[in-house]
Parts: structure tokens; sequence; C-alpha cells
């Protein structure tokens, strides 16, 4: 199969303008639906199209990495990526509330049945009805939901709502 540029560069234009737009939603915390997976495994359309594209104009991409700006660039970005492996302690660990978050994904079904203001009994009866039957009070979200947070969220935010909520 011969590589074409008439549908390389609209498959990358194409795949970098999703990416772009769901990578912006999720900074923001605005994505929804399937924004998330979709931003994820597409991503492999602009690994596709980005390699189709320097595969079709290798003479010019060449010519580009032969200068100092190229390889500046290059070194630059492999840099960033380096640097986006360091961890950021404190300032990395996302939005302020987060740290609440994760003191009840790993509370444990006592904590959780004081923080509901009722009793273990009934938090267990709670956890059975969302579907996660807690086989000791040592249950925390995290090991009844597993280690998906949504799905841990989804759990807490089921059993911790006010009676006739």
């Amino acid at each position: 199969m011969r590589l074409q540029r008439d549908w390389i560069t609209p498959l990358t234009m194409g795949a970098f303008g999703l990416l772009a737009v769901t990578g912006v939603l999720m900074f923001f915390h605005l994505d929804s639906g399937l924004n998330k997976t979709a931003h994820e495994w597409l991503s492999w359309v602009l690994v596709a199209g980005v390699a189709g594209h320097a595969a079709v104009n290798w003479p010019g991409l060449r010519r580009h990495l032969a200068g100092w700006r190229g390889r500046t660039a290059l070194g630059v970005a492999a840099l960033l990526l380096a640097a986006s492996f360091l961890p950021l302690g404190a300032q990395g660990d996302g939005p302020p509330f987060m740290g609440a978050m994760r003191a009840l994904v790993d509370a444990p079904v006592p904590v959780l049945a004081q923080v509901a203001r009722t009793t273990p009994e009934v938090m267990r009866e709670r956890l059975s009805a969302a579907g996660h039957a807690p086989a000791s009070d040592a249950d925390t979200a995290r090991t009844l939901a597993g280690s998906n947070f949504g799905d841990q969220m989804r759990l807490l935010s089921s059993v911790l709502k006010p009676a006739g909520g």
C-alpha cells in the first residue's frame, strides 16, 4: 500500500482536532460521556497519522532535523517528556477536595456509617443494595468497587445519600 498525502494529512488534522478538543475539555473538567475514552483510544489514530505524515514527507522532515531549530525543538520536547515523569508532591495531587475523597474511599464500613449518620448495619445494607456486599467491616469503597476512581465515587454517592434522598 502506498501512503498518500491526500488522506494522511486530513486524517492527522482530524485526529489532532479531536484530541485537542477532548484534551481541553478534560483540562477544565468539562468532559462527559465518552470524551476521556475517545481521547485515550483515538490518540492511536493521531500516532498513525503522524507516522504516515512523517513517512510521506520524509525528505522535508530530514531537512528540518538537520538544522539547529529542528533539533532544539525535539530536544526541548524530549526534556519536557522526561520532566513529566517527575513527581510533583502535593501539587500533583489534584484539586483540594481530593484528599477528602481519598479518605472516604479508604474509610471502613463503620466510618462510612458514621459519615452517613447511620449504623454500620444500615451501611452494610446500603452497600449490598448497591451490589457491593462487604465481607467485613474492614471493607472500603476501594476494596468493594475496585481501583477505578469513578466506580468508587458512584458507590459512595449511592450509599452516602441522606435517607429519602
